[in-house]
């Protein structure tokens, strides 16, 4: 696969991982789970938040790789509404670790074109950090490159729950409540709506779940698990998720033209 020369292969094991990807079968939507920031600490017996702090260099490797790869949509699970139980420090550091990311790498996302996304209930967020998320949309926001959703304050079961509420909010507007719905309505009042459903989840860690993440939009998307921490997850990690998901045989349901003929 021809790369842009800023992906160029940095050793050998990336150069041949690079040459076995078909650059007209990358997926359309990338989704990932972050996990194993703690893990990753907690082996280096090192605090919580370095984990963090390290798994940010990670998302930025892989946000400037996918961009690069020309990748349409890429969401990253960064909270979700559940880790509001972790400990007020540990929030906190990351409240202010997200906002240091979004000063620091602005540059960086109109560099490669990326448009940013919120997806969640943000309105939730601290005021401060609230404030510096719709700035960021906002300079983004005429970016014709790859999409980037960030899930923020986020929860597959909420994100429903706020679709379906949409929609009986337009009813009760349009006297129409008597209308049915069907999965084109429901899709275009997700958070995600305008984005395509995602082609492979990627999860870090090794955990065999999907942890309330994307669960309307996840039905058909290939799942890759890597035993991998998220800070330890590199450019080529990223390649070996793509080469795996070309190798999968996707037939939503249906058969490929290989197995149409059945044996009578």
């Amino acid at each position: 696969m021809n790369v842009p020369e800023s992906l160029k292969p940095s050793n050998l094991a990336e150069e041949r991982l690079v040459r076995e990807i078909d650059g007209t079968r990358l997926p359309q939507h990338i989704a990932v789970i972050m996990d194993g920031n703690g893990r990753w600490a907690r082996k280096r017996h090192l605090p919580r938040v370095a984990g963090h702090r390290a798994g940010v260099q990670s998302a930025r490797t892989i946000i400037e790789t996918c961009a690069r790869l020309h990748i349409p949509a890429l969401t990253l699970y960064a909270f979700s509404m559940e880790n509001w139980r972790r400990p007020k420090a540990e929030i906190d550091f990351l409240m202010r670790l997200l906002r240091d990311y979004l000063r620091r790498e602005l540059p960086v996302i109109q560099r490669n074109n990326i448009r940013l996304l919120i997806i969640g209930r943000p309105d939730q967020l601290p005021e401060a950090v609230r404030n510096d998320v719709e700035r960021a949309m906002a300079q983004t926001a005429s970016n014709t490159g790859m999409k980037l959703a960030v899930a923020l304050n986020y929860g597959g079961r909420a994100e429903l729950v706020d679709a379906f509420n949409r929609i009986l909010d337009q009813a009760r507007q349009t006297g129409l409540a008597d209308a049915l719905v069907d999965e084109e309505t429901i899709s275009q009042n997700l958070y995600t709506a305008g984005l395509p459903d995602p082609d492979l989840l990627i999860r870090t860690s090794g955990e065999m779940r999907v942890s309330n993440f994307l669960l309307w939009q996840i039905a058909y998307a290939e799942i890759y698990v890597t035993e991998t921490l998220w800070p330890d997850f590199t450019r080529a990690q990223l390649y070996e998720a793509l080469l795996d998901f070309q190798k999968r045989d996707r037939r939503y349901g249906g058969l490929t033209d290989s197995r149409q003929k059945i044996t009578a």
